[in-house]
């Protein structure tokens, strides 16, 4: 029989491995700006009859990456059977925890086929984005881990929740276009690598404007959020993702028309990360589960809902519950779906022109 893992040695297992897929992303960074991408030219041996490498600096550079992959692979493995081992185990941690087991493996896959394929750069796109993935299923979990389970109550209107997982949605593109970016650019693992047939300018122009999309509608968001009387904690964490993306477009014009140093790419890159990480973390920040603390109060917009929503029990000042891991993992409802009475007890202030229910909210699960 497997020991039992307490809820806190698995929150640091989970947060340990979202250390480890940033070094993942950042390690990977530093292998294509140094030319390091076929350093070793076979996988998984660095070569055909070596497993380790070569003591020179772009298979060591290579191997290194590798390294990371393998302590990753072993701390997910870990992560995976802690979950099942859990203490008060949960569906949604272990359907995580195993989502991140396949990532890793899709991970490992693509880092194979981009050996055999020279670096090819529609490969090589595909290998970051699954890194990317595999950083928001990482952070899920972590953010899940750390907190008391059950479906998310909304502290927002469906709206403002809809207009949030829409800046994820604009996120993974203009992830998409960098990516492309970047495999128009110079850098591409190898000097004899391929790149894509597009123009530079052309795709960073491209990129550029889809992260200005993606700061209008935060801007908009925010703007709404004030507008609404949005929980404190809620605007905080969109003040944040705003710091993290003017910080992360300013390196990246920097970069560009300071063309390409390899420093300020891989700031760039692990950016990147950063904002991922901060897109989630503000979307999970629309829910809470358990009882609210300081700065949770449901905003106006939250309060009052539409006649759509969730009908009279809205009205009366049930929120909606969803949230940003139950999309797919967690029982009940899915995000953004609405709550009926029976659900949600009703909590924080009444509605404008709600009668005083007198009771607290508690977590749903």
């Amino acid at each position: 029989m497997l020991p039992r893992v307490s809820p806190r040695a698995f929150l640091r297992l989970s947060q340990a491995v979202t250390v480890l897929v940033v070094l993942n992303v950042a390690s990977g960074a530093a292998v294509r700006l140094t030319g390091s991408g076929l350093g070793c030219p076979d996988w998984p041996t660095c070569s055909r009859r070596h497993v380790t490498p070569a003591l020179s600096f772009h298979p060591l550079m290579e191997f290194s990456n590798r390294m990371v992959v393998v302590v990753l692979v072993v701390a997910i493995a870990v992560t995976a059977v802690a979950a099942l081992a859990r203490r008060e185990r949960r569906r949604d941690l272990v359907w995580l925890s195993w989502g991140l087991v396949a990532g890793v493996l899709a991970e490992a896959v693509a880092g194979a086929v981009v050996v055999y394929t020279k670096l090819n750069p529609y490969v090589v796109m595909g290998h970051f984005f699954v890194g990317m993935g595999l950083l928001a299923l990482a952070w899920v979990l972590a953010m899940r881990a750390g907190g008391p389970g059950g479906r998310g109550v909304a502290k927002v209107g469906r709206a403002d929740r809809r207009l949030a997982w829409g800046l994820v949605a604009v996120l993974a593109l203009a992830i998409a276009a960098g990516t492309a970016t970047t495999g128009a650019g110079p850098d591409g693992g190898s000097p004899n690598a391929v790149r894509l047939p597009v123009p530079l300018d052309d795709m960073a122009r491209t990129h550029s404007l889809i992260v200005i999309a993606l700061g209008c509608m935060l801007l908009v968001l925010l703007y709404r959020l004030f507008r609404d009387r949005a929980p404190e904690s809620v605007q905080h964490r969109g003040h944040v993702l705003l710091g993290a993306l003017v910080v992360q477009g300013l390196v990246g014009y920097t970069q560009f028309f300071a063309h390409l140093p390899p420093g300020l790419v891989e700031v760039h890159e692990i950016g990147a990360a950063v904002v991922v990480v901060a897109t989630l973390w503000f979307v999970d920040g629309l829910y809470h589960r358990g009882a609210p603390g300081p700065g949770d109060a449901p905003g106006l917009s939250a309060r009052v809902a539409t006649a759509g929503e969730a009908g009279p029990a809205a009205a009366a000042g049930a929120p909606a519950v969803g949230g940003l891991a139950g999309a797919g993992v967690a029982a009940g409802h899915a995000p953004g779906e609405a709550a009926t009475a029976h659900d949600v007890p009703d909590h924080g202030r009444p509605a404008q022109g709600a009668p005083m229910s007198g009771r607290t909210a508690e977590p749903t699960r």
